[in-house]
């Protein structure tokens, strides 16, 4: 494959994500239906993919970007999960979508954890491209591990593949 292959794909992908977060966005909009987020290694790109819809500001309530464990624990999440279950876990995941949801009264909650590089050091659980994502609401709940590649990707690609996948996974969702 060559190099304009690569950025084709890549850019079909982008493109594919960004119509699953914009229908996504607006069927929240349609229902009055309220979110928010709770990301680590899509540090906010969630977020703002949300808020590129016109009129998103009907329906997303806010997020953090809690990076560290520290930062997770200050927003909500339990020590205690973290501990039993290592930062990067469905368990995890599931507690970042409920601490965003409860702190902001939003009807769901999205929690994001995973490493997008290199293995990190504080973070013996760490495995390169091994992502963990929760949509928490009170009927629906998706919690759904990912294994993405990481040969070749910058960390910035990582993230919007990962936001692509919780774009269609919300999508399906409300569907």
């Amino acid at each position: 494959m060559s190099m304009k292959d690569d950025e084709e794909k890549t850019c079909e992908e982008t493109a594919a994500g960004a119509a699953d977060m914009d229908a996504a966005v607006r069927l929240l909009i349609e229902r009055n239906i309220s979110v928010s987020t709770m990301e680590s290694c899509t540090s906010g790109l969630l977020a703002s993919g949300i808020t590129d819809t016109e009129g998103s500001s009907a329906v997303f309530k806010g997020a953090f970007v809690t990076y560290s464990n520290e930062a997770k624990v200050q927003q909500g999440v339990p020590a205690e999960t973290i501990a039993v279950n290592g930062v990067y876990s469905l368990p995890v995941a599931e507690a970042m979508a409920e601490a965003c949801r409860s702190a902001y009264g939003a009807d769901i909650g999205i929690g994001v954890t995973g490493t997008t590089g290199n293995v990190d050091p504080d973070n013996a659980d760490s495995i390169p491209g091994e992502i963990f994502y929760a949509i928490v609401g009170d009927e629906h709940k998706c919690l759904r591990r990912l294994q993405l590649e990481t040969d070749g990707l910058s960390r910035h690609e990582m993230k919007k593949r990962i936001v692509a996948e919780i774009a269609h996974a919300l999508r399906q969702m409300l569907l």
